[in-house]
């Protein structure tokens, strides 16, 4: 499966995605560092620069086809150490990704944003890519669910649609009915979430989180309600070559040169990257979808 990896940082959903067996076919990502380690790490791999001005039709005359699109589009309109202004904010680029996904037509969608998101933003990525003709799933999957040692809440969608390559006029077919308008879509909306205790992520036959302010006090009566918090437990996936986290020797962030070349950089890089165990997962997952109905 080819992959197109949109706001690709240093590659951690190139990385997990690789591992689960498909193959990354081009990277968009406009900050220097980064594309310094994409190209030490993907020679071979091209890199667009600005989102903003990408156009599609370059994009697949120079890689050819794309059968999945992923990307963490930018948290900081998002995230809780900001002004959260949403979709406002000048920095909110999910319509550039979404432009891109209706113009490509993947399969298959995979995008990340920090659990902010969810309250302020959720109901639209969903409602928009199912506006395009692609089914949507959320789910909820920590950092310490795939054995990280910090929580690191994160909201993960996963969309996939059959009409691969063809707009929306071309698949709706006879009926002309949108996704959208699926009843069953309208009903879960309207309902607040709640938490599968076994897998760790977001259950969509619970109530949903858009009802509730989200707070680390309504996270914590979440886990509650759902059983013993799923720090203590033992993570349900692993995935051979991924090294063992340890807890570091000192702070990571400290104020004092420590002759670490671009730290900040770095420093910057990691914080936004995602933690590859998880889009290893995902991509497992959607492989063997697509092997059961090939």
């Amino acid at each position: 499966m080819r992959v197109f990896d949109l706001f690709s940082g240093i590659g951690g959903f190139s990385l997990g995605l690789e591992r689960a067996g498909m193959t990354t076919v081009g990277f968009c990502e406009i900050e220097k560092y980064p594309v310094s380690i994409l190209r030490k790490h993907w020679p071979d791999v091209p890199i667009f620069n600005d989102i903003k001005r990408l156009d599609s039709h370059e994009v697949l005359q120079q890689i050819g086809q794309v059968d999945l699109i992923c990307g963490g589009f930018p948290c900081q309109p998002f995230s809780v150490a900001g002004k959260q202004r949403g979709e406002t904010d000048d920095r909110h680029l999910w319509p550039y990704m979404l432009r891109l996904i209706a113009e490509i037509r993947p399969r298959w969608v995979i995008a990340e944003n920090v659990a902010g998101f969810i309250p302020m933003g959720l109901d639209s990525v969903l409602s928009s890519l199912e506006a395009e003709g692609y089914e949507t799933q959320s789910f909820v999957i920590p950092a310490c669910a795939v054995g990280g040692i910090h929580r690191r809440n994160r909201v993960w969608i996963v969309a996939h649609t059959q009409y691969h390559g063809l707009t929306p006029g071309q698949e709706q077919g006879g009926d002309g009915k949108a996704v959208c308008n699926n009843p069953q879509r309208q009903n879960c909306t309207e309902q607040s979430e709640g938490v599968c205790a076994a897998a760790f992520v977001a259950n969509t036959q619970c109530t949903r989180l858009e009802g509730q302010p989200w707070s680390e006090d309504n996270a914590r009566k979440r886990e509650n309600a759902a059983g013993p918090s799923t720090q203590s437990r033992t993570p349900f996936f692993h995935s051979e070559g991924f090294r063992p986290l340890e807890l570091p020797a000192q702070p990571p962030v400290c104020h004092r040169d420590d002759g670490l070349p671009n730290r900040v950089a770095r420093l910057k890089a990691l914080g936004n990257a995602v933690v590859p165990q998880i889009p290893e997962l995902i991509g497992r997952a959607i492989l063997a979808i697509e092997k059961k109905y090939s």
